[in-house]
């Protein structure tokens, strides 16, 4: 703990010691960065703003997180944001780390709160990180006009006053108010050991869904084949750039290597896809839609 606690303090005092990049600076790096892939750049703009990720940081000690845990998200969001930052936008850095900062937080605090995941969507998070807070004031508030709320009627109150469903505000009520316990713990003294995990029913496939599975699996591919095959030596170049690479082909870069216009290869693209679904359709009427 001691040694974490200097670590922290290290940290904070070698961002304090960092730069102040004045608006031009800061976009030259961003430039450097983006354009060029200058590592020395990005070096600078992370260091410079290194101290806004610790500030952000500490806001989030109360979620129990050691703060070296949350200082290391910090600087993986304000990295994410320095990667992803266009400078053509005409925004500051700073301005646009915040979100991709506290995003990376929020993450790490929700996917270390329980073993169970508590949330992912955004009115989860905005409860998560909202709801006590909120329910707080509203009781403060209510006990100073001398009226008493039941907790079906601040459940209604913290969902609107957040904008989320009620539903979502009594599932977080109950994760937020609960404990992890481990499934190996024996249901009672009365059941002989019996644990937990024995009465969970296995959501695993089973046998013959995994067979299933494999023979749709198979058939579809088989069919694609088919519809593929039927495609001439263009067509089926322009459909695997544009559907089966790991990184998309942009129509105009196609276009640069077939000697076409960006326009001709849109269309090549859209009767390649037409003479598909027509060779789909004929095998099953479930499928053509893997080409919509």
């Amino acid at each position: 703990m001691a040694l974490d606690n200097a670590r922290d303090v290290s940290l904070s005092r070698t961002a304090m010691k960092a730069e102040l990049l004045d608006a031009e600076t800061e976009l030259k790096l961003a430039y450097a960065w983006r354009d060029e892939r200058d590592e020395a750049a990005l070096h600078r703009l992370i260091t410079a703003y290194m101290r806004l990720a610790i500030s952000m940081a500490s806001k989030f000690k109360r979620y129990g997180a050691p703060m070296n845990d949350l200082i290391q998200e910090a600087g993986l969001g304000l990295m994410k944001a320095a990667d992803k930052f266009d400078p053509d936008r005409g925004v500051r850095f700073s301005t646009y780390a915040v979100w991709w900062i506290k995003a990376s937080i929020q993450d790490y605090v929700m996917r270390n709160w329980s073993m169970v995941r508590t949330g992912s969507t955004s009115s989860q998070k905005s409860l998560f990180f909202n709801m006590r807070r909120v329910q707080a004031r509203l009781e403060r508030e209510s006990a100073a006009a001398g009226e008493t709320l039941d907790r079906h009627q601040l459940r209604q109150m913290i969902s609107t006053e957040i904008g989320v469903p009620l539903r979502d505000v009594e599932m977080m009520e109950g994760r937020l108010g609960g404990s992890d316990y481990s499934l190996n713990a024996t249901q009672s003294s009365e059941d002989e050991g019996r644990e937990w995990i024995d009465a969970l029913e296995d959501d695993g496939a089973q046998a013959a869904e995994l067979v299933e599975n494999e023979h749709d699996t198979a058939q579809l591919r088989e069919w694609l084949l088919m519809a593929m095959n039927a495609l001439n030596e263009r067509e089926r170049f322009i459909v695997r750039e544009r559907k089966l690479r790991d990184e998309v082909r942009t129509l105009e870069s196609l276009g640069q290597e077939l000697s076409l216009s960006k326009e001709r290869v849109r269309q090549l693209e859209a009767a390649a896809f037409a003479k598909m679904r027509k060779s789909l359709e004929t095998q099953s009427r479930e499928v053509h839609h893997f080409l919509l």
